[in-house]
């Protein structure tokens, strides 16, 4: 007799349940109706027996240094990464599937670094190391339009400044971005709290994301080069970056100057942005014809404004674009490998 849907639906598990980017993956799968057949909700001691509610039905958190791995065949990991090279590899040795949403595999040569729209052709089987990458949140949406730009004209340079949001440091940084923010309205001179971001980041802009490499580069800067080069498959792409923490609770911005191997017509380009799955082009010359972290949208498209071929150089042109980090740049990623695993049957 044939096994039904339910039946043959993957078991999966969610590390880090209780952070930002593990209750985003639990909305979406059930706004999306991802298919499974038993969920549990794993995350730290600390976290370990509260509840959260799932497709409408109570579920306990499980402490991560306790559960076993061989009950699932599907492992999120969104708990950060010294969680990660902790426990993956172990979640992977007792039978399960790794999609790990930090940066401890993205660079390993066993370890697809995944963007569905980008490189799918990736998850047609289970990878080596039993792990998928989901890549950095502000590495997605770029390269989610770099990829048809290198396609049509081929890419020379990109230069990119990124201004991402306090939500990028999960809750605790939306709660210090609120607290701080008070404190300063309520005492200009005053000390507002910056544990999470040094220096404040209420009514601030903080051009320093990650830690400082030898290079004078941030690690998140450096991440930006080494994935987009890895998605794309040109290991010589020219990127260069500078990431700015900057005072919005969700959603991160990217001012990108593009420069081609070959002439680029506006419309043309225009065109092909709009074409691309899951993209909206604001095209609309005026106050409020572009994008921005509170107005852009549908959080699940990569949203593009202020498109400008340079009069001096027909080659290179600038693109603005929203997305939501904790979505596209995160849990939506995570999500749709899910989904096309499942697609392809490697689930």
């Amino acid at each position: 007799m044939p096994l039904t849907p339910s039946e043959t639906a993957p078991r999966i598990a969610l590390v880090g349940a209780t952070g930002a980017v593990g209750t985003t993956l639990i909305e979406l799968i059930e706004e999306r109706g991802f298919p499974y057949r038993e969920i549990h909700l794993v995350a730290s001691a600390r976290s370990a027996g509260r509840e959260l509610t799932v497709d409408g039905r109570s579920c306990t958190v499980a402490a991560l240094d306790t559960f076993d791995f061989s009950t699932v065949d599907l492992a999120f990991f969104s708990a950060g990464g010294s969680v990660s090279r902790k426990w993956a590899p172990s979640a992977v040795a007792q039978g399960a599937l790794v999609i790990d949403n930090t940066n401890a595999f993205r660079m390993d040569p066993a370890t697809p670094l995944v963007v569905p729209q980008v490189n799918a052709h990736e998850l047609d089987r289970r990878p080596d190391s039993g792990i998928i990458a989901n890549p950095n949140c502000s590495t997605i949406p770029l390269v989610r339009l770099l990829r048809p730009i290198e396609d049509r004209w081929g890419i020379r340079q990109a230069v990119v400044s990124t201004y991402q949001a306090a939500s990028g440091r999960g809750h605790s940084g939306i709660a210090e971005l609120h607290e701080a923010s008070r404190v300063t309205l309520d005492n200009p001179g005053g000390q507002a709290p910056a544990e999470e971001f040094t220096p404040t980041l209420a009514f601030n802009v903080i051009p320093f994301i990650d830690e400082l490499l030898e290079s004078g580069f941030t690690l998140e800067e450096q991440k930006m080069l080494q994935e987009s080069r890895k998605i794309l498959g040109v290991p010589h792409l020219d990127v260069t970056t500078t990431c700015v923490r900057v005072p919005v609770v969700n959603s991160h911005s990217e001012a990108a100057w593009i420069e081609c191997a070959d002439v680029v017509d506006r419309d043309e380009l225009v065109r092909l942005l709009a074409a691309q799955s899951e993209v909206t082009v604001h095209d609309r010359d005026a106050i409020g014809g572009f994008p921005t972290p509170r107005t852009a949208g549908d959080p699940d498209h990569v949203h593009v404004g202020r498109i400008r071929v340079a009069p001096h150089n027909p080659r290179g042109f600038w693109l603005w674009l929203v997305s939501d980090n904790l979505r596209i740049g995160a849990a939506l990623n995570a999500i749709q490998i899910a989904e096309a695993l499942t697609e392809r049957g490697v689930l």
